[in-house]
């Protein structure tokens, strides 16, 4: 998520942009990843994550306004860990908003099943299930949307379905990862999963979603659009009668910018142009983008500048967020992290990135940032950014693409280069860690980075 407003200009951006992939063009080429890591996979010492290898089918028939959904969803998982699984965890993200007196994301069908709070259920097994043993859930499930647009929610004709669809919870070498949801930030830890979602809508209402849609007739006046997704760690869709721009990338991604009525269709042209230049720039630096189809939703009524979901973004019209978004399709979403215990893994490499498109980040950067306390650290969790909201930009998204920044400095062009579109391939659909990260690039360097790691404030 992008929280911050006032970005240059757009026409700017659009300049830089087209100078940046130019040069880009004229490169060698880096290397692309031509094939996935299973799911869960993971460096050396981090431990198993399981559930693994999950599937999502999934059945929705919406109400008139896209506002409320009901169906069923099934999900099938692996055990991949040695200790024997007698329960799984979904979370229900979707009812962090109206809270357990109103859930907006309800559950019925499944038995024994305990609620720790409402944006976490505790499913039991029927019996555990070993190493390479795989189960499934079956239930019914009903969304309905509330009001006040969000990463979640509705205003007037237009609906965002972020964190709609129950995921399932990771257990790793530290535990069930069940931390409370933030406003802040993204409290989201999720194992690359695959998606099959029918929805069955009015046809008057476009959907863009996450993955590739197939649409169909449906009953009278509806229609089911089928919607498939590869090796990504959510599923988020809109609905709404939006303004649709298509085209495509020079690298061959099919974009559409999807804009509510106070985005003008020049905004929301010149959107387009930007979000196909920096998905191809973001390619050409990380690898190449996988999914094959991007959807933009442009509303300048969202609080926040900008919002990220697997081949689906949320946006107000900030050039500087957009690209920011697009990057995380990468840093979280290729990259996967848990983004509640180290925010910094996503937040501070999409700033650096969108830094590297846009240009940003002096030679002074490092200088002219100060720590406010000596409890704060850049590898800090959303709990403490939680509890000093006021520095979480400052540090995570500010000085994190300044470390970076220096880090490259350290390192060399070239080198720094190197070392993230290597360590992107290295953990592609799987999850990084700090601790990884630190050992690829001192891996790279001609000098100790110890120093530089306390200088920064890079803990694990």
């Amino acid at each position: 998520m992008r929280r911050r407003h006032g970005p240059p200009a757009l026409n700017a951006v659009l300049a830089v942009l087209a100078v940046l992939l130019s040069v880009v063009a004229a490169a060698p080429p880096g290397h692309h990843p031509t094939g996935h890591h299973p799911a869960g996979s993971r460096t050396p010492g981090d431990g198993p994550r399981t559930p693994a290898f999950v599937t999502h089918t999934v059945t929705l028939r919406s109400d008139a306004t896209g506002a409320a959904w009901r169906g069923r969803q099934r999900v099938g998982f692996t055990q991949v860990a040695p200790e024997p699984l007698s329960a799984v965890y979904l979370r229900l993200w979707g009812n962090a908003r109206g809270g357990c007196a109103a859930p907006a994301v309800r559950l019925t069908g499944i038995t024994g099943t305990v609620a720790a709070d409402c944006t976490t259920l505790k499913v039991p097994l029927p019996r555990p299930l070993r190493q390479g043993e795989s189960g499934t859930l079956d239930f019914e499930l009903s969304i309905d949307v509330p009001e006040g647009l969000d990463r979640f929610g509705r205003d007037g004709a237009y609906t965002i379905l972020g964190n709609a669809l129950p995921t399932l919870a990771v257990l790793d070498g530290d535990g069930w990862h069940l931390d409370p949801y933030t406003r802040n930030g993204e409290s989201f830890y999720s194992l690359a999963a695959d998606y099959s979602v029918t929805l069955d809508h009015p046809s008057g209402l476009l959907v863009p979603a996450t993955g590739s849609a197939v649409d169909a007739p449906g009953g009278p006046g509806r229609t089911l659009s089928t919607v498939t997704a590869r090796q990504v760690r959510d599923f988020a869709w809109a609905a709404g009668p939006f303004t649709r721009l298509t085209g495509r990338s020079a690298d061959g991604v099919r974009i559409g910018v999807f804009a509510t009525p106070d985005v003008t269709t020049e905004e929301a042209g010149r959107m387009l142009e930007l979000a196909r230049g920096a998905i191809d720039a973001h390619s050409a630096r990380f690898g190449a983008y996988p999914y094959g189809e991007l959807a933009v939703v442009l509303d300048n009524a969202f609080w926040f500048s900008g919002m990220e979901y697997p081949g689906f973004v949320l946006d107000r019209v900030k050039p500087s967020a957009l690209v920011h978004e697009l990057a995380h399709q990468w840093w979280y979403g290729i990259v996967g992290d848990d983004q509640y215990r180290a925010p910094w893994l996503d937040e501070s490499f999409s700033e650096y990135a969108t830094d590297l498109v846009l240009g940003g980040a002096d030679e002074d950067c490092a200088v002219a940032a100060r720590w406010e306390s000596e409890d704060e650290r850049l590898t800090s969790p959303m709990s403490h950014w939680d509890a000093h909201p006021d520095r979480y930009e400052a540090v995570v998204y500010d000085h994190g693409s300044c470390a970076l920044h220096e880090l490259r400095r350290l390192l060399g062009e070239d080198t720094m280069a190197d070392l993230l579109r290597d360590y992107a391939r290295a953990h592609w659909y799987g999850v990084s860690t700090t601790a990884a990260f630190k050992a690829a690039a001192q891996a790279v360097s001609p000098v100790d980075l110890a120093a530089f790691w306390r200088e920064h404030r890079i803990d694990g």
